[in-house]
């Protein structure tokens, strides 16, 4: 049979070794930085673009897109052409692919200190780095797609599969989730609102985890663990139960982030069943993974690239044992708002994702240079110190979760709350935070020592950038193949089912909450917000305070004790995006306006707070907002807002936004200013400070001005 030759070029391979790398280090040094400040709040200096909550999304989006990410092109980018034996399709669409991604990292790292974000968990950007980042996601899916077409090996290999999958299932999801109107060419809102826009973030969230974070490195883990070890992956049959079933469960978890909250039980309960069953993929995929590497231990025990694969193989295993785990109600009655949610995904993130990084680029880097690995010792070094730097990071956050959590719902003897005051139970933590940070600095030691090691490899030796290969051309079987064998040799169909297959579970759970009115019933005395209240809402929202701060208080009655009434769907409908939150560093904010409750705060309070939170109570880990006293509020986009919102079924009366609600938000303004300063405090009424406290002021006061409803609604 005669060969046919072709040449594969390694130059993408390269640079998306060096972003790799580049970013990684850049992404765990923004996160020590943040596990510093929760220790030290005025370690930001008062800066706007030092603020915990907004370096918090950067050192995620960092990890995610700009770490894993860039790991994720480069496995993709390397193995791909070697599995279907032919070179990419195009070298225009991968040089697009690798600077268009790398365009995308650095806009998220100029707009998020900035404070330009959407405030969604790993949807932050902005909506014109969301084309940006949908344009690229497209051409890096017509050069995969292609390649395939032109692949000269009949059947696609496992990891292509989790790489179809990938691509598939982050365009859909990526798509629907940030579907948004702009107001101006750095702001929009969200089609959906309130209980919905929650839905849909948290369908899109747990599955850019799933697909993201989860079924590339899973294609990865399929063609380096092998590659590494030199043997073969262990079942080819497991592999297919593998695939299916993890991408046909996964689409439908993403309702158990919100359990006890006012999304209809009926979705609460999808997510939770299908939690449980991911349980069972997700360990064949583990288990698939480990026994590759049977009789191979004596290597392990010598090789840092396998060690790595084995420690981040058993995290993911770990992970996904715990993620179904942290679903169940009773368990996530105790668990969400805490620190385990943090310790849970850090165990994903520095175990299963990062690990499998390190190890295939200390396999790959040797390759590519062609010479020997600098320092294998050094390796191993880092392998441990980030193996204990995981640990030292994750294990004290649970402790820190369980003691959240017991505190928060202990009562007296005599039935009130034991620890009434929120500080109380931050105080307790901070030993466990300090370890954190101990461990985060171990961890980023790690990554310093991989960087020197990478380096040096590179500088050993000469980098080969194109490798000859042969291979017959494409052959038809003599012999009758399974369906499922049928099916790898049409990758095109095989991308159509993968599709179809991640589509039916979001249909399911997202049509009904728009189609079906009684899943977000109205409450007649829930108005829109008054344009100065918008405006400090979209003040709060690009602040991030929502990474400290839920508005979502659970029907439990140490949460009703502590913060006031439950809440309802139908309080939700005018907030674009939804400020659930998923961590509770700081007190729920939900009924922060209502006067009535005991844990009511004046104007000056709030005013005293951002300026100085430490002035307040010296044991605050807050950090001061001395910015929002300072800057001017800029009301140029206003009109536009309101006619957005307007659009999307706010009921704001007819012409409003010509005029009418420039004057409302300079009165209401006026008035708060007034406030203040009877109170002795002198500032202009045109800050921004003024819009984010008539926004703090207006949290809960619907509910409770429809009492009668509020008390019905209750005894349901």
């Amino acid at each position: 049979m005669e060969l046919q030759k072709f040449t594969y070029d390694n130059k993408l391979s390269r640079l998306f070794l060096y972003a790799t790398v580049f970013w990684g280090i850049i992404a765990m040094l923004v996160g020590l930085t943040i596990a510093f400040e929760l220790i030290f709040p005025r370690m930001s200096g008062g800066i706007e673009w030092l603020v915990f909550s907004r370096l918090r999304p950067l050192h995620t989006n960092g990890a995610i897109f700009a770490f894993v990410g860039n790991g994720i092109f480069l496995a993709v980018y390397y193995s791909t052409p070697r599995l279907l034996k032919t070179p990419m399709y195009s070298k225009t669409l991968g040089c697009i692919n690798f600077w268009g991604w790398q365009l995308v990292i650095l806009l998220a790292a100029i707009t998020y200190p900035l404070g330009l974000s959407q405030s969604k968990e790993y949807a932050e950007l902005i909506w014109p780095i969301d084309v940006l980042v949908t344009i690229i996601w497209v051409v890096f899916g017509l050069n995969l797609i292609m390649t395939m077409v032109k692949r000269r090996v009949k059947h696609i290999y496992v990891a292509i599969w989790f790489y179809i999958a990938t691509w598939v299932t982050v365009a859909v999801l990526y798509i629907v989730n940030n579907l948004q109107i702009p107001t101006s060419f750095l702001h929009s809102y969200p089609v959906y609102a309130g209980i919905q826009d929650a839905l849909v973030q948290w369908w899109y969230g747990h599955n850019a985890v799933a697909f993201f974070l989860t079924t590339p490195i899973l294609g990865m883990m399929y063609y380096f663990v092998p590659k590494a070890s030199n043997r073969p992956i262990y079942s080819y049959k497991l592999s297919i139960i593998h695939f299916w079933a993890l991408i046909f469960l996964y689409i439908w978890a993403g309702p158990h982030h919100l359990l006890y909250s006012a999304l209809p039980d009926w979705a609460q309960a999808l997510g939770v069943t299908f939690s449980i069953m991911l349980i069972a993929p997700s360990w064949g995929g583990m288990i698939n993974g480990l026994l590759t590497l049977r009789g191979a231990w004596d290597k392990v025990r010598e090789d840092p690239v396998l060690k790595m694969f084995v420690v981040g193989v058993t995290a993911y295993g770990m992970s996904t044992f715990e993620g179904p785990m942290l679903s169940l109600k009773t368990v996530n009655a105790l668990s969400h708002f805490t620190d385990w949610t943090i310790a849970h995904v850090h165990i994903g993130t520095l175990g299963w994702n990062s690990m499998l990084n390190f190890g295939m680029i200390y396999w790959l880097a040797p390759r590519l240079f062609k010479t020997k690995l600098w320092s294998t010792k050094l390796a191993n070094v880092h392998f441990w110190i980030a193996t204990t730097g995981m640990l030292f990071f994750s294990i004290p956050l649970y402790f820190a979760a369980f003691t959240q959590a017991l505190m928060w719902k202990q009562f007296t003897p005599e039935g009130y709350l034991a620890y009434p005051n929120f500080l109380e139970t931050v105080t307790q933590i901070l030993p466990m935070y300090y370890l954190r940070a101990f461990g985060g600095t171990l961890y980023v030691t790690g990554a310093i020592l991989f960087i020197v090691n990478v380096w040096k490899t590179a500088a050993a030796g000469k980098f080969v950038r194109y490798e000859e290969d042969a291979a017959p051309a494409k052959q038809t079987p003599k012999h009758k193949e399974g369906i499922h064998r049928r099916l790898e040799g049409k990758p095109l169909q095989f991308t159509v089912v993968a599709l179809i297959v991640i589509l039916i579970g979001g249909m399911i759970e997202i049509i009904p909450m728009y189609l079906v009115k009684s899943n977000v019933p109205t409450i007649a005395s829930v108005k829109p917000y008054t344009p100065l209240e918008l405006e400090g809402r979209d003040i709060y929202v690009n602040e991030g305070c929502y990474l400290c701060h839920s508005q979502m208080i659970r029907p439990f009655r140490s949460e009703v004790e502590r913060y006031g009434e439950y809440t309802k769907a139908g309080e939700t409908v005018y907030d674009r995006p939804f400020q659930f939150g998923s961590k509770r560093t700081g007190p729920d904010l939900a009924r922060e306006g209502v006067k009535s409750l005991p844990n009511y705060k004046p104007n000056s309070w709030h005013y005293n707070h951002m300026l100085d939170p430490q002035k307040l109570n010296a044991e605050s880990i807050m950090p001061p907002y001395p910015w929002l006293i300072e800057n001017d509020l800029d009301v140029s986009n206003l009109s536009s807002k309101i006619r957005v919102l307007t659009n999307l079924g706010t009921p704001y009366p007819e012409g409003y936004a010509d005029g009418q609600a420039l004057a409302d938000l300079n009165a209401q303004a006026k008035e708060i200013t007034s406030d203040l300063k009877n109170a002795g405090i002198e500032v202009e009424s045109n800050k921004q400070i003024i819009a984010l406290i008539a926004y703090l002021q207006r949290l809960g006061v619907d509910l409770y001005n429809g009492n009668s409803q509020t008390s019905q609604l209750s005894n349901q």
